[in-house]
């Protein structure tokens, strides 16, 4: 058998060659050119994940408000209400749900946070272009009594739903029922 022998200079020549390698510009426009491209295939998928996210986010924070709102009532024994409110002090009824909401204790039975009242959650408004509609047994507060139950101020019973939405998504719904329990219904309907 014979054995081919590669001398050092060849070698060394190869290895030289080796470390220079690289792409050339042409290669790389044409890279950059087909990464642009899937990137623009797959940006609107990408927005409508983004604001699918954002929209049951919202539908979330306004459940776990209601159900902290039930619970802490049932725990501390008096009344606890939830309310939208524009500076995240005080209760506004003719503030949209979007803007934010109050929950906190209501020993008094008045429409907003008394003087010194305890107020457990200040919930932050909804991104833009995201509207939170409630029918009107719950436009203005939700207030839970200490059985937990859902009734207004005046003791009559309060249930309702709350409609979660963005222009082009469909509508996410927000059930209180009378027992004052809550769930979160993804529908078919298209928000406006």
């Amino acid at each position: 058998m014979k054995r081919s022998r590669i001398s050092r200079k060849a070698l060394h020549l190869a290895a030289r060659e080796w470390c220079y390698a690289g792409f050339t510009v042409v290669e790389l426009m044409v890279a950059f050119a087909i990464a642009g491209l899937l990137l623009a295939l797959v940006a609107p998928g990408f927005r409508n994940t983004i604001a699918a996210s954002e929209l049951r986010e919202r539908s979330d924070a306004l459940m776990q408000a209601m159900t902290v709102a039930r619970g802490e009532a049932i725990k501390r024994g008096v009344r606890v209400d939830v309310c939208p409110s524009v500076d995240h002090v005080v209760c506004s009824a003719t503030a949209p749900w979007a803007a934010g909401w109050l929950t906190f204790v209501n020993e008094t039975g008045i429409d907003s946070p008394a003087l010194g009242a305890t107020v457990l959650r200040r919930e932050r408004p909804a991104p833009p272009g995201i509207t939170i509609a409630a029918n009107r047994p719950i436009a203005d507060y939700l207030s839970f009594t200490s059985l937990g139950h859902a009734r207004r101020h005046d003791g009559a019973l309060q249930m309702g739903t709350f409609v979660v939405c963005r222009s082009g998504q469909n509508a996410t719904k927000v059930v209180l029922a009378n027992s004052g329990r809550v769930r979160v219904d993804t529908t078919r309907e298209a928000c406006p």
